[in-house]
């Protein structure tokens, strides 16, 4: 092992002895300095998954977090130096976590928390206007053959439970009480202007979108999705101002 990644590791794992080598300026003990240096790095990482995980650590309390945190952080260091990337894979990591399968649903809330963060950081792409919407979908006869492309921060999330009224129930907007867990819901995650909104969507309406992301036709999209309320579901798209292109379908050679 490297002395570089001899450093890296024993950063992250406690019980990794000080790296040989290594001397202070002022002529302090190494182990001690380099001790507080590994706290601050691993106290940095585990404040920054909390950041992006809010409603985990609520469902689980902070002593639970940091406890698992920490373990997250020792298993998967950081790949990259934007903090904001970091945990990308915490969802799933929590489902291996044997001290939180008492909280089934903890890794979709997870999952759904780091479809936030994406929305929020996705590109900036402007909308179509009301007006260039109204137009294109004016044609009958080209309605169904128009492709419709969504803003970057568009994504969804099928889950078993109710992932969007358990994560709202942590926005002061309604409680726990009366919700069914494993009540399965379909959620919408999209970036409105500057605001990431989360919204609970029939499964024909999240199988039509998922259809348009991958290309295919109004028509197709809608044909092959189950029943939904078409008209509803592209009210919502427009106002949350989620379509930014509507092109004439073309058939690849």
């Amino acid at each position: 092992m490297s002395t570089q990644a001899a450093f890296a590791t024993a950063l992250l794992d406690v019980q990794q002895p000080c790296p040989e080598g290594l001397f202070t300026a002022n002529g302090a003990d190494p182990a001690s300095r380099f001790g507080v240096y590994r706290n601050n790095v691993q106290s940095s990482l585990i404040n920054a998954l909390a950041d992006s995980y809010p409603v985990v650590v609520q469902l689980v309390g902070n002593e639970f977090f940091r406890a698992m945190a920490a373990s997250y952080v020792r298993a998967r260091p950081p790949l990259s130096p934007l903090l904001n990337d970091y945990g990308q894979n915490l969802a799933s990591f929590i489902e291996a976590f044997e001290p939180a399968a008492s909280v089934p649903y903890l890794a979709d809330i997870a999952r759904l928390e780091r479809l936030r963060v994406q929305a929020y950081h996705a590109a900036d792409v402007l909308p179509l206007s009301l007006q260039q919407i109204a137009t294109a979908l004016a044609d009958p006869q080209a309605l169904s053959r128009l492709c419709i492309e969504l803003h970057p921060s568009v994504n969804l999330l099928n889950s078993p439970f109710a992932v969007v009224d358990i994560w709202a129930a942590h926005q002061n907007v309604s409680t726990l009480a009366g919700i069914n867990f494993i009540h399965g819901q379909h959620a919408l995650v999209v970036r409105n202007a500057l605001d990431v909104e989360v919204h609970a969507i029939d499964p024909g309406a999240s199988a039509f979108i998922h259809n348009l992301q991958n290309g295919q036709s109004l028509g197709q999209a809608i044909g092959n999705a189950p029943a939904f309320d078409v008209s509803l579901t592209l009210a919502l798209l427009i106002s949350r101002h989620a379509i930014t292109e509507l092109l004439p379908y073309k058939v690849l050679a």
